[in-house]
């Protein structure tokens, strides 16, 4: 590894009879430059594996020792310019050289000097031809490169370069992959008419010939590799795809196969890029495939494998994962079925070229799980950073591994910025060996020239007659997706497609949705799934699909941001949602559902269709909501103070209202859109690359799902308008369901029509997704819905929930009485506090509430009780499961860095969210083992006694409007604006949206540290906002038994959570506001705290 050079002393540079001062300096960089630990070990290491091919290591070892013997004496000597010490140095250096390059790796006894000759992309520096991250061949300049596919022989002498094949026009030359027999090599370059074309070069004949591939002036072919049968896997732009993020200035390639008969087909229907196609041991092909499906785009390249006819299309590394960015130039390690040595290169910044990173897959797959080191870099741990311009700090650079084992590597390597690109051997101990460079040049893409095994052939299972496939999975519960949901809970899979962007448009300026998602997405049917978790149905072919578990009320439980494809015929087997690709092959062939036919998808609502909200959506509104809201000084009905302004008419599409040009004058979106979607909190058009949290985006989660089914006046969707209403929310709520509503027919149009004819041609898929098909809905679902204006169904009002109007909020709200504490000792200097509330008795409910607060009843608490003084937090929950990650607040539209990211919810003082009623019991059951008192969660009687503190108003503090910045986290102005982070974004795209109150600042964006804001009157914290609160009630409706024994019920009933968060404004944070989850379900704003009951009185 290259070290610090040493400085020449004082007395060396007053002797220039010697040796010149810059003679010294040089040799002291070069004794630096070798790492005498990292020598030893792969001198020890070539010694063990070679044996007797490494014929000269015991005395190769012997000189070491004595160099190292000698060394301090050496190191005087050089400094002092000693002619002797001089040479000694020199010997030094060339004896190193010497016993690395007598790797037996780098023999080949068919060359004239035993070493290995290496074929060498040789190009000027001044034009590397590298695309961007983002950016494929077909991006790149087609001429002006000097640069030629050259030979590097006599590696252990003075390398000598000769031109195996240089292009006429100053084209580009490169993507270089030989036959496994080393006779021939592809290799991309434009072709003279202008288009990337695919070339093959016999070596010895020196023949030249173009494959007869896609062959259309307005596509692009590049970047192939032989398979093992002979046929050519290569990457095309012929599904005239754009790339989003770039607004599609980018042409998309995906992969094609080139058959033994000179037939071609489609192998990948992507979003983006697939590129490095490389064949693995066991004769799989390994690409890297960037996909978004409304995740950060700048983190989401991954490594997928899938067998060559096209087959097994399944996630290798890096799914679900910040780190790495990007895995280029991706190689398998020979002999090892998970290894591979990659380049970990970043989104902006330096193009194509990063670290060298060592991988075992079978270690794991998340971010650097499987990460064995970088290199050089050996002992140091292999720590993922969240970064959009990775390495660009980052030194030496590298580009085109070539592992010759898991130990020792060909790499084409940058050591620093003065340096010019050379070719290198490099190990796993940190030695870095120059085998050639020239200076102005770049020595890019080496390879061996020698013969390597063939992989083992894998047959082809595609049916080139059949336009369906088949999808088995096993068992829907058994993978991390669906982690913690019951077995009976998933009834059916929904089934989505996608329509990606064409050329010239994209879903980052030309937006489907106010905030995602990135493609249009189309509803392709329904399959059921067994009791036992399993399921058996058909999907058409050549086809990329997304699956969404649903429950009963068909809301999605988890989001596939990804998809699937099969080839035609194929049957896709997994074992669960989101299981790891290890198990892939473990799934069950004995399931209940093969033991039938496979079902076909059952239509959505009609044929499958461009999910577009004017025309699945607006017909609800227009049924049941507008004539209420129909926006300010014109409305028709009954209205409360939180929907007054609302107009939900059908009306022309208008441009949104954020501050940059470039992402708000490109899509228009329908008014009615933008006020509905302000009431669901949705995934983003990048969401966290991480698993989700099942049901993290569930539709009753939502504000608009919670206000309907609290009956808001009195409306009552049909089952139809349901389906539509949660579709909407599952799908990320877009706005357009096909591109000509974005860009208009003129631009949408004839990218549709190429895009269509070289998919009937090489997929045989015959689909236009730009078509509007007419869709006949429910003769019961067309019936108007009068607004009804009955007893709590406008929602609450600021009166006292019993009697009076509420006054305005003290300044600072006294303790009313005294407060008895006590303290918890939970271990690791982490305590929980608890606080007296003695027994009495309080009015419960409200009779201007919602109708699930009604009626209104006076309760008696029976005993006294101590109450958790704060919500528990993380750190105290950490005591009982140190697993537990409550996360964070997804930021809006683009991430780039970590802030970007989010808001932090994870931090030792917040309160613990994303636990379920169940944990939250655990807990209980746990600190009642630890202290040898009973603990609970409250009941919902036991939580309104304590958070009312005998207030007789909305909130404990006041009104539902008092000002709540002392008291109270709620939804605020913070939570309502939309920051500014890189390119002014994301606030130049995004517009406030969030319902708040914007006259109130409370510090918080999220949830705070527990005991930021005013207690209630009887000591306790953040029993409004903050995080709702669950309790051991199951939900019923009221009355409520005045034994306040409500905390039974089936270990499916549904369980009351209280108190509002920091999402809620304040009406639906007030003491007698209701809400309920399933037992199961770990909600991004739901925490609890705990209570201890006092022994009842005789």
């Amino acid at each position: 590894m290259t070290g610090i050079a040493l400085a020449p002393s004082a007395d060396a540079a007053a002797a220039p009879d010697r040796a010149t001062a810059e003679q010294i300096r040089d040799l002291q960089q070069r004794m630096a430059g070798v790492n005498r630990v990292a020598l030893r070990a792969a001198i020890d290491d070539m010694m063990r594996t070679f044996g007797t091919k490494y014929a000269d290591g015991p005395r190769t070892v012997a000189r070491l020792d004595d160099y190292e013997r000698r060394w301090t004496d050496l190191e005087r000597g050089v400094a002092a310019g000693e002619r002797e010490a001089l040479a000694t140095a020199e010997e030094f250096v060339a004896f190193a050289r010497a016993a690395l390059l007598a790797n037996p790796l780098l023999d080949d006894p068919s060359s004239p000097d035993g070493a290995v000759r290496l074929v060498v992309v040789r190009r000027k520096e001044d034009r590397l031809g590298l695309p961007q991250n983002w950016e494929g061949n077909a991006s790149l300049p087609r001429t002006g490169y000097d640069n030629e596919i050259a030979v590097v022989s006599s590696l252990h002498g003075t390398p000598r370069r000769d031109t195996l094949y240089a292009p006429d026009g100053g084209r580009f030359v490169g993507d270089v992959d030989l036959h496994f027999d080393a006779t021939r090599l592809l290799f991309s370059m434009p072709s003279p008419q202008g288009p990337w074309r695919i070339y093959e070069r016999e070596i010895a004949a020196g023949k030249l010939r173009e494959l007869a591939l896609i062959d259309e002036a307005d596509v692009d072919n590049y970047d192939a590799c032989y398979l093992p049968s002979g046929e050519v896997v290569f990457t095309s732009t012929a599904p005239f795809i754009g790339v989003p993020c770039v607004g599609g200035a980018a042409p998309v390639a995906n992969l094609y196969l080139f058959d033994r008969h000179e037939k071609i087909r489609r192998l990948t229907f992507e979003q983006d890029h697939d590129w490095c196609p490389t064949v693995l041991e066991d004769g799989r092909v390994l690409y890297q495939r960037w996909e978004y499906a409304d995740l950060p785009h700048f983190a989401s390249r991954l490594l997928f494998t899938m067998n060559p006819d096209g087959t097994r299309q399944r996630a290798f590394y890096g799914s679900n994962s910040y780190w790495p960015n990007a895995l280029f130039y991706a190689r398998p390690i020979p002999g090892h079925p998970s290894k591979f040595a990659a380049v970990v290169g970043g989104h902006h910044g330096v193009p194509r070229m990063g670290e060298l990173v060592l991988f075992d897959q079978s270690r794991g797959q998340f971010e650097a799980d499987g990460a064995v080191q970088r290199i050089p870099g050996r002992g140091k741990k292999v720590e993922p950073i969240f970064r959009d311009e990775l390495v660009d700090a980052s030194w030496p650079k590298f580009l085109h591994p070539w592992p010759l084992s898991d130990k020792y590597f060909l790499v084409s390597m940058k050591p620093e910025p003065s340096a010019p690109w050379g070719v290198y051997l490099v190990d796993a101990f940190d030695n870095v060996t120059l085998l050639h460079a020239e200076a102005g040049y770049a020595m890019l893409e080496p390879i061996p020239l020698r013969p390597r095994p063939t992989p083992p052939v894998l047959p082809n299972r595609v049916d080139p007659t059949s336009k369906e496939a088949l999808v088995h999975i096993a068992d829907i519960y058994a993978g991390e997706g669906l982690a913690g949901v019951p077995r009976g809970v998933v009834k059916s899979l929904r089934v989505v497609g996608y329509e990606f962007a064409f050329r010239g448009m994209g879903g980052q300026v030309n937006r489907v949705g106010l905030d995602g998602p990135w493609d249009v997405k189309r509803v392709l049917g329904a399959a059921p799934v067994e009791p036992d978790g399993s399921a058996y149905f058909r999907i058409p072919a050549n086809t990329p699909v997304s699956l969404q578990p649903l429950d009963g009320e068909g809301h999605a439980l988890q989001l596939m941001r990804s998809w699937l494809t099969a080839m035609p015929g194929e049957t896709v087997s997994c074992l669960g949602c989101h299981d790891s690709e290890s198990r892939a092959g473990t799934a069950s062939s004995d399931t209940l559902a093969v033991r039938r036919e496979p079902s076909a998808l059952a239509p959505w609502l009609g044929p499958p269709r461009g999910f577009s909200f004017n025309r699945e959506v607006q017909p609800v509104l227009d049924r049941h909501c507008v004539r209420c809201h129909a926006g300010k000084g014109d409305r028709q009905g009954p209205s409360d103070d939180a929907f007054t302004a609302l107009d939900f008419r059908r009306r022309p599409n208008v441009r949104i209202a954020a501050n940059e040009p470039a992402y708000t004058t490109q899509t228009p979106f329908p008014p009615a859109y933008l006020e509905l979607r302000q009431f669901v909190r949705a995934a983003t058009i990048e969401s966290d690359l991480h698993l989700l949290t099942p049901g993290e985006f569930h539709a009753e989660t939502t504000r608009l799902v919670r206000l309907l089914r609290k009956g808001h006046h009195g409306v009552a969707l049909g089952a139809e308008d349901w389906s539509r209403m949660v579709t909407w929310i599952d799908l990320n709520t877009p706005a357009h369901g096909t591109w000509q509503e974005i860009v208009g027919e003129n631009r949408a149009f004839p990218q549709r029509d190429r895009r269509r004819a070289m998919d009937q041609r090489y997929a045989r898929v015959d689909d236009d997704p730009e078509y509007v098909p007419t869709v006949v809905e429910s003769p019961e679902e067309n019936r108007p819905v009068e607004p009804t204006k009955e007893p709590g169904a406008n929602g609450p009002t600021s009166k006292n929930p019993v009697a009076g109007t509420a006054s305005p909020a003290p300044e600072a709200p006294q303790v009313k009485r005294d407060v008895a504490r006590q303290t918890v000792d939970l271990g690791a200097e982490v305590t929980l506090e608890l606080t007296q509330v003695p027994a009495g008795r309080f009015v419960l409910g409200d009779p201007n509430g919602h109708g699930d607060e009604q009626p209104a009843a006076e309760i008696e608490i029976g005993r006294g009780l101590w109450i958790g003084s704060y919500e528990v937090t993380n750190e105290q929950f950490a005591r009982f499961d140190p697993r537990h990650d409550s996360r964070l607040e997804v930021g809006d539209f683009l991430h780039f860095n970590e802030r970007e990211r989010g808001d932090r919810v994870d931090l030792p003082k917040q309160p613990v969210c994303r636990v379920s009623w169940g944990e939250a019991k655990a807990f209980c059951r746990w600190l009642s083992e630890r202290t040898g008192h009973t603990f609970d969660l409250p009941t919902e009687a036991e939580w309104e006694y304590a958070c009312r503190a005998d207030a007789r108003t909305a909130m404990s503090y006041g009104s539902v409007d008092a000002d709540f910045s002392r008291h109270a986290n709620l939804a605020d102005k913070r939570l309502r604006q939309i920051e500014t982070f890189t390119w002014n974004l994301p606030s130049g795209a995004i517009p406030p949206w969030r319902p708040a109150i914007e006259r109130v600042d409370d510090g918080h964006r999220v949830s705070a540290p527990v005991g930021s804001y005013a207690a209630n009157p009887w000591g306790l914290y953040d029993m409004h906002g903050n995080v709702a609160e669950w309790t051991s009630s199951t939900y019923r409706p009221y009355p409520y038994p005045a034994t306040d024994e409500q905390s039974n019920g089936a270990n499916d009933a549904r369980k009351v959570v209280r108190g509002g968060s920091w999402y809620d404004r304040p009406q639906d944070a007030r003491a007698s506001y209701r809400w309920h989850y399933p037992q199961w379900q770990r909600v991004f704003d739901v925490g609890f705290r705990v209570v201890q009951r006092e022994r009842r009185s005789r």
